[in-house]
């Protein structure tokens, strides 16, 4: 089947690997080369660089929706479009380009968590199920009828990155089986009143508010992690808390207090134990050396912080 691919981020390349081990893929669209890291030097997605190894032509729109797209796109003739975390949403005269229309390799179980960040908000707001699910796209929002999908259970202590590498490979399986199923499926519509939303992460998200209760900071650490991080203010400025744990007792919220001979957070309920944690301008360092390293004991305040821009 010829394939025209559209992705940006490594979750996509599973998917891209497993298309170009059984289809042809005309071409790979994926987003502009952007600056990175302390030098901000250009760099390209981690699509644009696997589709180049494999000789396929790649496209950089900065916005699908200017005029030309769509002409531009049937250069490349297709049977269909496969669409992984691509990171714009795609006008209607462009999901039409392919002669099967375009198909989309979601990381939620629709009509949960539609949008771009299905995976930290299901941590964050304490799922314990989540899933893949393969669709038909419209021009809506993740609201096209679904063809397949597959759950999988979130551990206890995953994070999102952690999560985000098993849900790539069970979605690069489930396009595989939809595209071989593709003529006997039966598009389903989705409950749309069922469904909840998974809006872009922002850095604010990552602002820890001491007085929720301990299980839910540590479910937002883990959904924020790797991106942008749970973040505090301490005594020696910015937190990162990359992971954590409720465990049982009670202290005053943002206050550090001592607990079976080992310092925890109090919060709104119950406390949270850090386990991981970076100081400002500094490497990630296990809770108990940046204890010793502060020199913080019982009675030290943690608040919140702005975040950097």
């Amino acid at each position: 089947m010829r394939v025209l691919f559209y992705g940006t981020p490594a979750f996509a390349l599973p998917t891209l690997r497993a298309l170009l081990s059984r289809h042809r893929v005309v071409a790979a669209v994926t987003q502009p080369d952007r600056p990175a890291g302390r030098g901000q030097r250009s760099q390209a997605s981690p699509v644009k660089i696997e589709a180049a190894e494999h000789g396929v032509p790649v496209l950089q729109p900065t916005r699908l929706r200017d005029p030309g797209w769509p002409d531009r796109l049937a250069e490349h003739p297709a049977d269909v479009a496969i669409v992984v975390a691509f990171g714009q949403l795609l006008p209607q005269a462009v999901l039409d380009v392919p002669a099967r229309g375009s198909i989309n390799v979601h990381a939620s179980l629709l009509p949960r968590y539609r949008g771009a960040a299905p995976i930290a908000w299901a941590i964050i707001r304490g799922e314990r199920e989540t899933g893949v699910t393969t669709f038909q796209m419209d021009a809506g929002m993740d609201t096209g009828p679904l063809l397949l999908q597959r759950a999988t259970v979130i551990g206890a202590e995953e994070t999102a990155g952690e999560l985000a590498e098993r849900l790539a490979v069970l979605g690069a399986d489930l396009l595989l089986e939809t595209l071989d199923r593709l003529d006997t499926l039966a598009p389903r519509a989705q409950d749309s009143p069922a469904a909840t939303l998974a809006p872009r992460l922002r850095k604010v998200d990552g602002v820890l508010d001491w007085t929720e209760p301990a299980a839910a900071l540590a479910a937002r650490i883990r959904g924020l992690n790797p991106w942008p991080g749970a973040m505090t203010s301490g005594p020696g400025g910015r937190l990162l808390v990359w992971r954590a744990r409720a465990i049982v007792g009670q202290g005053l919220p943002g206050v550090l207090t001592a607990i079976d001979g080992q310092l925890a957070v109090g919060t709104g309920a119950g406390l949270l134990e850090p386990l991981e944690v970076q100081p400002e301008n500094r490497r990630a360092m296990d809770w108990v050396a940046y204890l010793r390293g502060a020199r913080l004991g019982a009675g030290a305040r943690f608040g919140a912080t702005i975040p950097h821009s």
